[in-house]
């Protein structure tokens, strides 16, 4: 979508030289409405009370601008634009503008329960960088004003703080919806899936990838931009944590038991073949079978062997 957002290029002059002239101008229409006083000399103080009326208009037109901000420029409920440079400046007292934040912000949203795709209830959270990129979209495509407005009473949703307050919780919810999506698309470890599939788990830097994607995605309308999104924390649910770890505590363990068993005959074939070749004793397949199950107790066994010296008759 093509953004509506542009410069804003009104009238602009320097807020410090508007500043001394509309204090001299101030001083000036005092100095009249005192002279008027003192001489009597009513259209005298007619002029030096408009003159005075002007400066108070002319006060409504000074705003500062600090980096990282931006103001949108309204003129009477149209938009005008988007004012960017930093210092301080005065332009039309007949437009109004809303500050807002272009800095990068940090979201690290709290971990939430979620059903991965087999199913089983898993927290998941993450953590989110992000800035406003588009302001025309931040301001008028959707209702930050409202929420801004119903955060703080007082402000009417025209504080800076408040706007931004209301943009966070919108990309709160837009960030737990995309983190549903994501989540339930996978599951959170390989079970009798095939060793290939994508895990949350396994799946590293391809799921935040997919979650940076979604949320770009959900947040663009917002004129947000996504710096990075990455899965900060992940784990199973409480009321199936305990079986869970058990389950993968006996996966390790076959794990373990299928290594020490395949070491253990390879061993024992290398033990028989060297017996065998430097001709130290002839076995018979009866003795072979008996030494070779010695060996794979002895091998694969937990404890130490006792061994049992035959000192012959």
């Amino acid at each position: 979508m093509e953004s509506k957002e542009f410069t804003y290029n009104g009238t602009t002059l320097s807020g410090f030289g508007m500043l001394f002239l509309n204090i001299f101008m101030t001083l000036g229409a005092l100095a009249l409405i005192g002279l008027a006083i003192y001489n009597i000399d009513w259209p005298l103080g007619i002029c030096g009370g408009l003159l005075l009326l002007v400066t108070f208009f002319l006060w409504g037109g000074f705003m500062m601008l600090e980096p990282g901000e931006a103001r949108v420029v309204m003129f009477f409920g149209k938009y005008v634009g988007t004012f960017t440079r930093t210092g301080y400046y005065w332009i039309n007292p007949f437009t109004s503008t809303k500050k807002l934040s272009l800095r990068a912000r940090n979201l690290d949203a709290e971990p939430i329960k979620v059903n991965d795709k087999e199913g089983n209830p898993v927290m998941i959270g993450l953590v989110l960088v992000w800035r406003l990129r588009d302001t025309y979209k931040a301001m008028f495509e959707i209702d930050s004003q409202t929420m801004a407005a119903n955060t703080n009473p007082q402000v009417a949703g025209t504080d800076v703080k408040s706007m931004m307050a209301a943009f966070e919780r919108f990309v709160r919810v837009q960030s737990d919806a995309a983190l549903r999506q994501v989540a339930g698309q996978y599951a959170y470890d390989d079970t009798d899936a095939q060793p290939t599939d994508i895990t949350l788990r396994s799946g590293g830097e391809e799921i935040n990838d997919q979650l940076e994607a979604k949320l770009t995605e959900r947040l663009a309308m917002a004129g947000i931009e996504v710096v990075e999104a990455r899965i900060n924390y992940l784990a199973y649910a409480p009321e199936i944590a305990a079986v869970m770890l058990r389950r993968q505590q006996a996966t390790a363990i076959i794990a373990a038991r299928e290594k020490i068993v395949e070491g253990a005959v390879s061993m024992v074939k290398m033990a028989l073949d060297q017996l065998s070749e430097q001709d130290i004793v002839q076995l018979n397949d009866e003795r072979k079978a008996q030494m070779v199950s010695n060996l794979l107790v002895v091998l694969c066994g937990e404890d130490n062997a006792q061994p049992i010296v035959n000192a012959g008759n």
